[in-house]
């Protein structure tokens, strides 16, 4: 176990001596560390066995993805954000309810013996965008504040949205007696998201308060005012989970209102950043050790292209769709479209197959870890390119002409400083 742990430790000092080198390149973190933890892994040399059971991998994956929620999130002005919904609300109100449906229908007509309520379970798990993958997009000044924040909320709000329709369809999937209870259903939506939004909301406020406070009277040292921020993330987590509410929807709403009330030096959230980049980087590895590797034996044809699909027409078309009458350029809309990453939320959601023992679940499963290993992969690979031809068209483009286009709104203050 020691000896396991070294190498996932010295595979992260590794990559950190030449991470500015390969920082212009195609190869991204998340890609190096899926990579080396399938090469270190039982299906190829088997150097590292770390032990652990499906329920840990769970457990880091939730945490890793809450706390890069809530640090996404505190960056974002919710003053701005309540200016300049359109964007988000388009692509969470309508992308996303089409992404499922879209999705749906391409995995029922290309695999083979998949009722179509199992594809529209294996569709809403691979509907919500991920934070983590999304990093070098997000965080690109040159690209117009507005389209960077659109893509933040959405990968923020919808893992929690695809909830209840992810719990629908494994419920339906399994022959759930409860599923025609509408009572039920209510009830469920209910908590999940409204006890999230209460959890959430109430930690980040309070915790803003008691901060800023402390740091009135001198009480607080900055150390452990960076460590209060992280343990925010992980608080709004675990009390939205033990309430039965959405820990992912409680995260990002904490962050949000903590971003917004918090009297904030600029490294308040340095260390909740950085420890979200860790146990994001430790979260691939794990996935690929681990997770990859149960999917290497169940990989066709039919699964490939169900990932390729999955991340193109599926993610593309809904895109473009839910932004006709936005007044979005044709560039915005395959910009946005494409960079749609799948990540630790789909896999998290996919880790619900073998819990439920659903039948066939280790195929459907390989769609799930395919496609987000090909995410990785092309999305990694593109990030900085996709990003850089964006900002140019927008850069050369007539001030006149920006003026007139909701990406060249005056957004540029609306990611806090």
């Amino acid at each position: 176990m020691s000896a396991s742990v070294a190498a996932v430790a010295f595979t992260i000092i590794a990559f950190a001596l030449i991470s500015k080198r390969i920082e212009p390149t195609i190869i991204s973190g998340p890609m190096v560390f899926v990579a080396m933890g399938l090469l270190f892994g039982p299906q190829a040399t088997d150097l590292v066995d770390l032990g652990l059971e499906i329920e840990a991998v769970e457990l880091v994956g939730e945490v890793t993805l809450a706390v890069l929620l809530f640090a996404d999130a505190s960056r974002i002005n919710g003053r701005e954000l309540r200016r300049e919904y359109m964007l988000p609300a388009r692509l969470l109100g309508i992308g996303l309810p089409l992404t499922v449906a879209l999705g749906t229908g391409v995995l029922y007509l290309l695999i083979d013996g998949v009722g179509i309520w199992e594809a529209a379970l294996i569709a809403a798990i691979l509907s919500p965008t991920d934070a983590a993958l999304g990093q070098e997009v997000v965080t690109d000044e040159a690209i117009p504040s507005r389209i960077r924040q659109g893509l933040t909320v959405e990968s923020g709000l919808n893992d929690g949205l695809v909830v209840p329709a992810v719990a629908l369809f494994l419920a339906l999937s399994a022959g759930d007696r409860d599923v025609g209870n509408t009572t039920f259903w209510t009830q469920f939506v209910f908590e999940q998201i409204g006890i999230g939004v209460l959890v959430g909301v109430s930690i980040g406020a309070a915790g803003a308060l008691l901060l800023n406070v402390g740091r009135r009277h001198d009480w607080v040292d900055g150390v452990y005012a960076q460590l209060a921020t992280f343990s925010l993330a992980v608080a709004s987590l675990a009390v939205a989970l033990e309430l039965g509410g959405n820990g992912f929807i409680a995260a990002f709403l904490a962050g949000l209102t903590f971003g917004g009330s918090a009297e904030r030096s600029h490294h308040l959230g340095e260390f909740t950043e950085d420890a979200a980049q860790l146990a994001a980087v430790v979260s691939f590895f794990l996935f690929g050790n681990i997770l990859l590797g149960l999917a290497i034996g169940d990989v066709t044809v039919a699964i490939l292209l169900c990932a390729v699909a999955s991340l193109t027409v599926v993610r593309i078309v809904p895109v473009v769709f839910a932004l006709v009458g936005s007044g979005a350029a044709s560039e915005t809309r395959l910009f946005v479209g494409w960079f749609g990453p799948r990540g630790l939320a789909s896999i998290l959601f996919g880790l619900l197959l073998f819990e439920e023992e659903i039948e066939g679940g280790e195929q459907l499963f390989a769609v799930v870890a395919w496609t987000v290993a090909l995410s990785v992969l092309l999305h990694g690979a593109t990030a900085s390119w996709g990003a850089r031809r964006y900002s140019q068209w927008w850069n050369d483009m007539p001030e006149h002409k920006k003026d007139s286009m909701p990406e060249g709104m005056d957004m540029d203050d609306l990611v806090a400083e």
